[in-house]
């Protein structure tokens, strides 16, 4: 398994044109169906955002830490009066249906984000991902996806990481060339910053004492409670 560095040289390697060859291949256009917005049976919507990202929104919306994000569920106890113990990132926050908290419908039910000039990175590439080659990252469930590769002096290729498109109505439908260059250059953004928000979690994590029916989030700026303050040693 490679290091965390590695996998974060591998993304900054990562070519944009490549990206938007994967993309144009496999076909996207949104049809603001929701999906990718809103929570399934009993699973709430989760989609990570960066710390920075939650500030973003914080100032665009006007709305508080809490009413931006919520501690990753994940790992999470369920205590008498609610989750507890330590988790790992932010998931955006949702609302009583389980969906996300900036997503709405109009009166003919078709969906918007009301925050979509700052939506998050994992937002703004949805539904794609990136795989980088030989690295420890997840596959997670995919429908379709693109090898990327880089050719050799003696013409063989190296395989370099996949672009993955997961379930999405609007996947196969055609794409201009600068829509997915732009989205190319989305996707590559958020595969290193992904990396480097792993290693800022990795450095500056310090288990941290928690009381019963309390949360502490750890994420690339240290332990935080769940409204966002940081907590000091």
């Amino acid at each position: 398994m490679q290091s965390l560095e590695a996998e974060l040289e591998q993304a900054r390697a990562l070519e944009v044109d490549a990206l938007a060859d994967a993309i144009e291949s496999i076909g996207f256009e949104c049809t603001r169906c929701g999906a990718c917005c809103t929570g399934e049976a009993e699973d709430d919507h989760t989609a990570t955002v960066f710390p920075d990202e939650v500030r973003d929104l914080q100032e665009s919306t006007e709305r508080d830490w809490r009413d931006v994000a919520r501690p990753m569920p994940y790992g999470l106890a369920d205590g008498e009066d609610g989750p507890e113990g330590e988790t790992f990132e932010w998931a955006l926050q949702t609302d009583g249906c389980g969906d996300c908290a900036f997503y709405e419908e109009d009166d003919d039910g078709v969906g918007a984000c009301v925050a979509h000039d700052d939506r998050p990175l994992i937002c703004r590439t949805y539904p794609f991902s990136v795989a980088l080659a030989g690295t420890s990252q997840p596959m997670g469930e995919v429908v379709d996806s693109v090898a990327l590769g880089a050719q050799r002096d003696n013409g063989e290729t190296d395989e370099e990481g996949v672009v993955r498109a997961h379930e999405c109505e609007g996947l196969g439908r055609d794409i201009s060339r600068s829509d997915a260059e732009d989205l190319a250059a989305a996707l590559k953004e958020r595969a290193v910053r992904e990396l480097e928000e792993a290693i800022g979690v990795r450095d500056s994590y310090d288990p941290t004492p928690v009381e019963s029916g309390e949360v502490v989030v750890h994420d690339s700026e240290g332990a935080k409670q769940p409204d966002g303050t940081p907590i000091e040693d």
